[in-house]
């Protein structure tokens, strides 16, 4: 990693049409995973030629140029980040940010199959903590979720990532018909170990085998539903993003409800995402997108990437559309693990 972006300071920082300051960056390094879960891909995906896919100095430089535009917090996602030939290198390289003290947060979502073998050099790298997205703690039903996983690898990466000093959260997606039954018993392992845990629901995105409807799961009801049982106590947390925080004062630890379809979470939202083709979503759930990696092929330089993303976040939409209904087509085309996470 060669590249040295120009970062001394750019303007006013990243607001867009509607006053909301954009200070966090998801940036996906892979469409490419080692698992197939149902809900986020079709079972025989056909991933991206290399050619399209941002090389590691094209995903530095643009992430570079975020942080130069007053981003505090990035985060690497994928598809799966850890299967991105030299990801290490690209990690270690945006270090130089926290470093800096430019970044606040360098940090990453992974489904914890490779995690065992990454957590020391994350920690050494300043990554302080990982999300790690799980749905079951039952084997059987863990590979049929994610068609063929190996749920023992993932709980190694935990276990691996919280020796290596790592902070760990949970991150479930509710389904009907597969782990409502089970979610208490998620959350109080979770807890139980020290890490946070943040339920989600399916979300209309991209064309999969199964039907979202049938799966879909109101959190409002899975909150009710622990109540019945659990003292949920809200708290003042506001990080900016879609999650509504709890304490289980019966566990000590910390849950999270992201509610896009059932409470939608757009008038804070702080975010936006790049795919790894160089493609900047401005939200998760319309398809607004801007081509950086045009901007850098054609032989922009500072100046023509940091217009081009200014435009792109001056024209942040308001909100989501998502909808989960009957026959009803995905809000956006592309699969999350094109979006990135």
């Amino acid at each position: 990693m060669t590249h040295t972006p120009d970062l001394s300071p750019q303007g006013p920082a990243l607001v867009d049409g509607f006053g909301r300051g954009v200070t966090y960056l998801r940036l996906s390094v892979t469409d490419r995973c080692d698992l197939r879960c149902v809900y986020c891909m079709a079972e025989h995906m056909t991933f991206l030629p290399k050619a399209q896919v941002l090389t590691l100095e094209e995903l530095d430089r643009i992430a570079s140029a975020f942080v130069a535009l007053g981003v505090r917090k990035l985060r690497l996602t994928g598809g799966e980040p850890l299967v991105r030939k030299g990801v290490m290198e690209l990690i270690e390289a945006l270090s130089r940010h926290l470093a800096s003290g430019a970044l606040s947060e360098l940090t990453l979502t992974t489904n914890g199959t490779q995690l065992a073998g990454f957590a020391p050099r994350l920690a050494a790298a300043g990554v302080r903590r990982v999300n790690v997205s799980l749905d079951t703690l039952k084997p059987d039903l863990f590979r049929r979720l994610t068609r063929g996983g190996d749920l023992s690898k993932v709980l190694a990466g935990i276990e691996a990532a919280q020796a290596a000093g790592l902070s760990v959260k949970i991150n479930a997606v509710a389904l009907k018909d597969d782990n409502a039954a089970e979610l208490p018993e998620l959350i109080a392992w979770a807890h139980g170990r020290g890490c946070d845990v943040t339920l989600i629901e399916t979300m209309p995105m991209g064309e999969v085998e199964a039907d979202r409807t049938d799966q879909f799961l109101s959190l409002r009801d899975v909150r009710r539903e622990l109540e019945s049982y659990w003292r949920l106590e809200d708290l003042p947390l506001d990080t900016g993003g879609p999650a509504r925080y709890v304490r289980v004062a019966e566990t000590g630890g910390r849950l999270g409800f992201i509610t896009p379809l059932s409470h939608n979470f757009c008038e804070g939202c702080n975010r936006v995402r790049l795919t790894c083709t160089g493609t900047l979503h401005t939200c998760l759930g319309q398809d607004d997108s801007a081509d950086l990696r045009a901007v850098l092929r054609a032989g922009g330089g500072e100046a023509e990437l940091i217009a081009a993303i200014r435009g792109a976040v001056d024209a942040k939409p308001r909100g989501h559309d998502f909808q989960i209904a009957r026959a009803a087509a995905p809000a956006v085309a592309r699969h999350m693990s094109t979006t990135g996470g």
